[in-house]
């Protein structure tokens, strides 16, 4: 059964990262106060979304003491963060989701998780994903559905997010891992340019794609995160000018939703009336092969990110993530290194294009969150941008058919992260009516 109306969840847990911080530094809260609420709503919707690998609760509510004892560490002084399953923590296993990792207990923090720490966050947990990070579907169910997907392979760090069990969430992308199951769930989800972030300590999937992002239920958490993890303490710019869009469908058109086009349609028409520019970008011959090419990489460089645990464990890795290692191994370096080029050359053509204007906007997904929980939903409107290695943020700003949440998506120049957030804050703030409410999960 859905629910068109995301549920209001009072008190600290349904603070944004934001908001607690400023609540923590102000006196107002305690981070051992937002720590146990976040807990106690764990506790109660937990059996229903199963979102979490491992929640260590004595080890978060002792952390959130030593916040509260110490003097402001950075920007998320006392905030708790949710990391996904494939992302090493000290003090905590990561199980890759893969029988293979039970009980694996990492000796450090990976370089992400150290720098949110150091920025004052207080890791609450592990969520769920994919098996290592790819195709076969961890138990995580939708928050406001839960016989539909919540979209993957981030699947728990979403909808932990979305229902209110954490505000911030650290999740990575190979193909649409982050920006998928944050539009399904309804909440902002923001995929850095590729290597900005560094990868040291995730389990990799594919090198030429991995990327570590965020997902939170507002815009200003992301970038509160992201300057965390970069070392950026600059302000956001705010734009002053009009930005100037890109709409773009793409060959894969034709996979689109009714709810994912009149989605665009909408919100293009009213950032038009609000005198942005927003002018259709013609899909250039010969694109599709780029489609092509990513599955050639992404099957490549998979097979080898498993070598070991293919020739040791094969029994133990599911029957869909053979099927992606053994068609990966199937390709010769001849042709891997071919698509590679592929893909430089569009790179080039996407820098070249993006001159002169502030993103491109497009759907997020296909459309709403498919029913069924054997299956994540489908890469296609997501994987081009992370083979193009842009950032890419979604935005939840509609409501599809059934009454779940559809997003759209806006994908920025690389390395131009910190412009294309300062524009989703605007975007939000001038198209959402509940931007700043504390609505889990978060919706138009």
């Amino acid at each position: 059964m859905t629910q068109s109306s995301p549920p209001l969840v009072a008190g600290p847990a349904g603070l944004t990262a934001r908001r607690a911080a400023a609540s923590i530094a102000a006196g107002e809260l305690s981070s051992q106060a937002l720590v146990q609420a976040c807990l106690e709503r764990i506790a109660q919707r937990e059996p229903q979304v199963r979102a979490w690998a491992c929640v260590n609760a004595e080890a978060a509510l002792r952390e959130a003491r030593e916040r509260d004892a110490s003097p402001a560490r950075g920007p998320l002084h006392g905030v708790p963060i949710a990391v996904k399953d494939v992302i090493d923590t000290a003090g905590l296993p990561t199980g890759m989701g893969s029988p293979i990792y039970d009980g694996y207990q990492p000796f450090s923090d990976a370089a992400c998780v150290a720098m949110l720490r150091a920025a004052g966050a207080v890791v609450l947990g592990k969520t769920v994903t994919a098996e290592f990070a790819g195709v076969a579907p961890g138990p995580t169910t939708h928050p406001l559905a839960p016989q539909h997907t919540p979209g993957g392979s981030s699947s728990g760090s979403a909808a932990a997010v979305a229902d209110c069990m954490v505000p911030l969430a650290l999740g990575t992308q190979t193909g649409g891992s982050i920006l998928r199951p944050a539009a399904f769930c309804g909440i902002v989800g923001f995929k850095p340019t590729f290597g900005t972030v560094s990868r040291s300590g995730l389990k990799m999937a594919a090198e030429s794609f991995d990327t570590i992002g965020l997902m939170a239920r507002d815009v200003d958490d992301v970038a509160l995160a992201w300057g965390a993890l970069v070392g950026s303490t600059r302000v956001l710019p705010y734009p002053t000018r009009a930005p100037r869009l890109r709409l773009f469908r793409g060959h894969y058109w034709d996979h689109a939703s009714p709810d994912a086009e009149a989605t665009l349609a909408r919100v293009s028409e009213s950032l038009r009336s609000r005198d942005w520019t927003v002018e259709e970008l013609p899909t250039p011959p010969g694109f599709a092969e780029l489609s092509e090419a990513r599955v050639l990489i992404n099957g490549y460089e998979r097979a080898r990110a498993l070598a070991w645990e293919h020739q040791h464990h094969a029994q133990s890795i599911s029957p869909a993530m053979r099927r992606v290692v053994d068609a990966g191994w199937a390709v010769d370096y001849e042709r891997y290194i071919e698509a590679v080029k592929t893909t430089e050359r569009w790179r080039t053509w996407f820098a070249d294009t993006l001159q002169g204007w502030d993103a491109i906007v497009t759907p997020s997904t296909n459309g709403e969150a498919p029913l069924g929980l054997d299956s994540t939903g489908a890469a296609t409107f997501q994987e081009i941008w992370t083979l193009l290695r842009a950032p890419t943020i979604t935005l939840p700003l509609g409501t599809g058919h059934s009454g779940l949440p559809v997003g759209v998506q806006f994908v920025g120049a690389p390395y131009g992260d910190a412009a294309l957030l300062a524009m989703a804050r605007r975007v939000m703030k001038e198209l959402s009516n509940n931007m700043e409410s504390e609505r889990c999960p978060s919706g138009v």
